[in-house]
């Protein structure tokens, strides 16, 4: 029976018939090996096409020239060696009835010049982006011939590899940078006037169709308003959008809206957690209005439900579900199956896309499996000898350890000292900005509640309590507790940020945020401390503070705390406390002298991570098969656990998480996969 849900009706683009209106816009998760889209690639991608999603857009910016050099791992489309290597993405995919596009770009000025082949970023203007800061060089009529024939030369590859067709990238990218009075001082035929603007990109697409003929699909993503004065408005983004279609040389229209020459700009652009979700649905909707175009867009539509309205109301043809994807590659299975329930949510944290520069790829802050799809199990698969599981700890990491074990359908019996679940997402979501957090944990349960885990809450589990459910596997995911044990003197002075965060400790009036750390609970402390009207410092030992924070989720901290009574500072470290009066005394030092200084606040606070909470794992140690030894070989290559260094044990025993030590969310649930899935 056909489906009435406007999400599942098939779409014609072209001759191209696409079997539902859900993509992934291009994206690049940095998984190529050496600028090639290898198998990890392939399988990223086929594992979105086996679920049933109409179309895959791959490779966020393959670069084009030399001089359009990577600013993290890119596809390199300008080498010819990358046809294969696409034919087999491209294969692999259309194997499920889904369509494969690529994205190709010159950066422009966005890149660098110290990276590939040290030559210069090049732009039509000397101004330098923020972002990525290289000075360009003002370009030349030389440098516009040899990238218009470029972009001809890596479209007649993608071609050849078999792609059902190509997007080019605007915005932010050269060819916006031709098109914005913000970026363009040339003179001549490429500055000036819009159609001067426009000359080069519409050089481009003539020099490609030329290449790949007008039945090869070609679309372009854009900004149709920058959203700054100075810039393109939403007037002339129409303009642009008519100017395209008029053309004749464009199949569909990928629309944008703002600018992302900052990070906060890019944050706008792409919105994270606390931010409103699909903010340019309805400008992507008037451009199609105004054009009559194929009109495709993304920008937090993390929800079936908002994807739906997209589509039905008639604002968008296809839509883009980028992240959330990465969060559950199976979406249109489970729409079409009746299991939208079973959806894993994203969460909005944007730890995918803030990793890529810090941590070299794109991972789900809550979905293990993403990117590791060699390796990892998006799918349970179920274990031939069953066991009962004890998990201690209904945190990120115990709760994953009790999903997949229950899974594999084993019996799972879980302690929780708490009330609730949740550990520290349960108090990083006490901040509105990052309620959208719990969903991590509220997805777990559900899911753990349709397996018949057993929850024991307000249960502060002993070693008896443990040996009592004669567990043949026990997990210890206990989490840690506040780290503030680092002064020479005074630390029963300070308090923590969970202090603040929790409540349970009132923001003084003058207060110092202490942040060794760098992660949110700093920050977090420090917006709560700011809302109730303080004066505040946040100082840190580090060059730069909250460095695990990341560029996109830095952009809402800074807007909350820049207007108020605060001042940010950088390479000093907080040595010892001492109380004279009413005041606290810090003794502050610096790791690059010998210089020591006293500064008075009225509260202290110290974001140092977390003290692993292992008693209960060392006093069942004892009596473990693998006295709790992991065979770390065994773990990295996917394989069973089986040491067995103790005899008269009568269980396996794990911990994982900041039980072990202090982490991340994404690394605590990555313990509970890679050990649990195989047990």
């Amino acid at each position: 029976m056909a489906s009435n849900d406007p999400l599942l009706q098939p779409y014609k683009l072209k001759h191209l018939t696409l079997k539902n209106r859900i993509m992934t816009t291009s994206h690049e998760p940095a998984y190529p090996e050496d600028g090639m889209p290898k198998e990890r690639y392939r399988a990223y991608h086929e594992e979105r096409a086996r679920a049933g999603i109409a179309m895959t857009m791959t490779a966020g910016s393959a670069a084009v020239s030399r001089d359009s050099p990577p600013v993290f791992n890119n596809i390199l489309a300008y080498k010819d060696e990358v046809v294969p290597h696409m034919k087999r993405v491209v294969d692999a995919c259309h194997e499920h009835g889904c369509a494969v596009m690529i994205q190709l770009t010159h950066l422009g000025r966005r890149t660098g010049w110290n990276k590939g082949d040290w030559l210069p970023a090049v732009s039509p203007s000397h101004h330098r982006e923020a972002s990525h800061r290289a000075f360009p060089k003002k370009m030349e009529d030389w440098d516009i011939e040899r990238i218009v024939s470029d972009y001809a030369d890596a479209a007649e590859r993608m071609q050849a590899a078999g792609l059902d067709g190509i997007e080019l990238e605007a915005y932010g990218h050269l060819m916006d940078q031709f098109w914005s009075p913000r970026t363009n001082t040339l003179e001549g035929a490429y500055g000036g006037d819009l159609e001067n603007r426009m000359r080069f990109s519409m050089d481009v697409l003539g020099a490609i169709r030329e290449r790949v003929g007008q039945e090869f699909i070609v679309g372009i993503r854009y900004t149709a308003d920058e959203v700054v004065g100075d810039g393109i408005s939403a007037e002339e983004g129409i303009e642009i959008s008519k100017r395209l279609k008029n053309s004749g040389l464009v199949d569909f229209l990928n629309v944008i809206r703002g600018r992302i020459d900052t990070d906060p700009g890019l944050t706008d652009v792409i919105p994270v957690q606390g931010m409103r979700s699909a903010p340019h649905l309805d400008f992507a909707g008037q451009v199609r209005a105004a054009t009559g175009m194929p009109t495709f867009h993304a920008a937090r539509i993390p929800d079936v439900a908002t994807a739906r309205h997209a589509v039905s109301a008639g604002l968008i043809d296809m839509v883009g579900m980028t992240r959330a994807h990465m969060a559950d590659p199976h979406i249109v299975q489970k729409i079409m199956e009746g299991r939208e329930h079973d959806i894993r949510p994203c969460v909005g944290a944007t730890y995918c896309l803030d990793r890529i520069y810090q941590g070299g790829d794109a991972l789900c802050i809550h979905n293990a499996a993403t990117g590791r799809e060699l390796t990892m199990p998006h799918v349970i698969p179920r274990a031939r000898e069953l066991k009962k599981v004890v998990v201690v700890g209904a945190g990120a990491a115990g709760l994953e350890a009790a999903r997949v074990a229950a899974e594999r359908g084993h019996a799972v019996t879980v302690f929780e000292a708490a009330s609730q679940p949740g550990g520290q997402i349960r108090l990083t979501a006490q901040t509105p900005r990052r309620s959208e957090m719990i969903s991590i944990i509220d997805w777990r349960m559900a899911q753990c509640a349709a397996r018949d885990v057993e929850f024991r809450f307000n249960s502060w589990a002993e070693t008896g309590d443990i040996i009592a459910e004669n567990p043949d596997v026990v997990i210890i995911a206990t989490g840690g507790l506040p780290h503030t044990e680092v002064l020479e003197q005074g630390n029963d002075l300070v308090v923590s940020s969970w202090d603040i965060l929790s409540g349970d400790v009132k923001p003084g009036q003058n207060v110092l945020v202490y942040d060794d750390a760098g992660d949110h609970a700093g920050l977090q402390a420090a917006e709560k401390i700011l809302e109730s009207g303080a004066k505040l410092e946040i100082m840190t030992p580090d060059r730069s503070f909250a460095p695990d924070v990341m560029a996109m989720n830095l952009v809402p901290y800074m807007r909350a705390m820049q207007d108020k009574d605060v001042i940010f500072t950088v390479t000093y470290r907080l040595l010892a406390v001492s109380r004279k009066g009413n005041e606290l005394l810090a003794v502050v030092g610096s790791d690059y002298s010998d210089l020591r200084k006293e500064r008075s606040f009225d509260q202290i606070v110290v974001n140092h991570g977390t003290i692993p909470l292992d008693d209960l794992y060392f006093d069942l140690k004892s009596g473990s098969a693998n006295l709790g030894a992991v065979d770390q070989a065994a773990l990295i290559a996917g394989k069973p656990q089986g040491l067995q260094n103790n005899p008269a044990g009568t269980y396996q025993l794990f911990r994982i998480g900041d039980a072990v030590s202090a982490r991340n969310t994404h690394a605590a649930i990555y313990d509970a996969l890679r050990l649990v899935k195989d047990i």
